[in-house]
């Protein structure tokens, strides 16, 4: 219990205290966002507030995670490093797409063969369990890189990214708690302290971006605890914390970034656009289309996950398939309606 209120004061402490001296030498090495066409600010600000979230979250994994129960570590810790890498070179000095995936895949592909983090079943889900190691293997790096660009898509306002991925390693971390994977829940904890340090600079007026170094590492590391709690329910007894449908839960967690990346790779499909191809349908966009400021479609949209975070617990019940139909059937539902009022109001 101590070391897991350690992590976050540790995490929180140092990402605290880091970020001052990051904002100033990035005004001074220009290294800020300059507002655009697609932005959702008006001022040049830094954007390198990953650089923030990584120290302050990396040093308290190493200081506060017991190694000796926790064997896979440095495979995890290898996986964080690539990313921060790549997120960084790209904030600094931008990268080609093609460049930026295969510094994912080469830490999917850490994380995936050498730390054995892996979905292998799909719980009964179109009648399939227990998944065939090579397809186990492509379905989680497919995973673990919709997870990533998914973080990395809704960073558009201040607070969302960040807020969305402590409100899910916050929940995903007491839940590795409760079930004593104390490892799991360090790192999810120093993730929260990490992030919510940051986001005290975050906030309107934001002084700081998360940029692509934040928004990738957050998406990694939401990816690996999320695979983890759907795995875990194969070899935890059943009891009070055990999930009756562990992966359309995980969906229901997860839901404001996935939900929004796959209607937005849907909608750039069916106008023959590259599902890369930047452009203002977001939800967070809808929002801010309404009139609401950056801080208020921020809260609606967490208030919003962590009703799903609500519906899923409540009616795990219903089964995988029952539970996957009613999370996407009121996602879909409410985002009809945003969509209708949006466009009232821009009429």
């Amino acid at each position: 219990m101590y070391d897991i209120i350690l992590s976050f004061i540790t995490a929180f402490a140092l990402t605290y205290l880091a970020i001052p001296s990051i904002i100033n030498i990035a005004k001074k090495k220009n290294l800020v966002d300059v507002p655009g066409d697609r932005t959702s600010h008006d001022e040049i600000t830094p954007s390198l507030g990953g650089i923030a979230i990584f120290a302050g979250m990396i040093f308290s994994i190493v200081m506060w995670t017991p190694f000796k129960v926790f064997g896979d570590l440095q495979y995890i810790l290898g996986g964080f490093i690539i990313i921060f890498l790549v997120g960084a070179k790209d904030d600094i000095l931008p990268m080609s797409p093609s460049r930026k995936m295969l510094g994912q895949l080469l830490a999917t592909f850490i994380l995936v063969c050498a730390a054995d983090i892996r979905l292998t079943s799909f719980y009964g889900i179109f009648g399939v369990y227990d998944i065939p190691l090579v397809w186990s293997i492509i379905i989680t790096i497919f995973t673990i890189l919709v997870v990533i660009n998914a973080f990395n898509l809704i960073d558009g306002i201040n607070g969302l990214s960040g807020g969305v991925g402590s409100l899910i390693a916050l929940v995903l971390g007491t839940w590795f708690f409760l079930v004593d994977s104390m490892g799991l829940a360090t790192i999810s904890f120093s993730l929260v302290g990490a992030v919510v340090a940051f986001l005290r600079y975050n906030v309107t007026p934001a002084k700081i971006f998360m940029g692509d170094t934040g928004s990738l590492l957050l998406g990694l590391v939401c990816a690996i605890l999320i695979i983890q709690f759907i795995e875990m329910h194969r070899i935890i007894p059943v009891n009070k914390y055990y999930f009756k449908a562990a992966p359309a839960a995980a969906i229901g967690i997860m839901i404001l970034p996935l939900f929004d990346t796959f209607r937005v790779f849907m909608i750039r499909a069916i106008r023959r656009r590259s599902p890369f191809s930047p452009d203002r349908n977001h939800i967070h966009h809808l929002l801010i289309d309404t009139g609401l400021t950056h801080m208020q479609a921020t809260f609606v949209l967490l208030a919003v996950n962590l009703l799903f975070i609500a519906m899923v617990m409540k009616f795990q019940f219903l089964g995988n398939m029952n539970l996957l139909i009613l999370v996407l059937g009121s996602a879909t539902g409410l985002t009809a309606v945003l969509y209708y009022i949006s466009k009232r109001k821009k009429a």
